[in-house]
């Protein structure tokens, strides 16, 4: 590997995050956040199967990577939009809490830190999934499976609703 500031090869490595040079350049590759939106309405949660890897034709929740310049929220108004075609300004909107996550793309793992958020619904909205969902769907809290989901923050995501309503999940992940 070569830096960047000087061309010479020998870029090390030193505690998996950051990365220096002899010539005194230092990059440290940090954590990308991301956002994932639990929509409910009634007793079920809308939840998308997911068109690409990772995790291809696995379970989600609607959300994405948040761009630089982005708050939380503006993201998640971004990835509801883009992934489900849902405008949700004005909506309820409850901070859930955040997971870390691993994130595998294109030979680089990626660590994120997932903030979930819980949106409360009194009528289920048309949606349609698009961008990289290939297709989104409604399902009784009760009958979601958390070893169905691709990421492990997703199975920690549905365990923050679960102790947001007081309810123990059937299923530890």
């Amino acid at each position: 590997m070569y830096c960047p500031q000087c061309g010479r090869p020998g870029l090390q490595s030193r505690e998996n995050h950051e990365v220096r040079c002899d010539c005194g350049f230092h990059y440290f590759h940090n954590v990308a956040a991301a956002v994932a939106a639990i929509l409910q309405c009634g007793d079920e949660i809308l939840v998308t199967r997911r068109a690409r890897e990772p995790g291809k034709g696995q379970l989600d929740f609607p959300g994405g990577f948040v761009d630089p310049s982005e708050s939380l929220e503006q993201a998640l108004r971004r990835e509801l939009r883009e992934e489900l075609g849902l405008e949700i300004a004005g909506w309820p909107c409850h901070w859930l809490g955040s997971a870390s996550n691993r994130y595998p793309y294109d030979c680089i793992r990626y660590y994120t830190c997932d903030s979930y958020f819980h949106l409360p619904l009194a009528a289920k909205p048309a949606i349609l999934g698009q961008d990289d969902v290939a297709e989104a769907f409604w399902l009784p809290l009760a009958a979601l499976d958390p070893a169905a989901f691709a990421f492990d923050s997703s199975r920690q995501g549905l365990a923050l609703l679960h102790n947001r309503m007081g309810k123990r999940p059937d299923t530890e992940a």
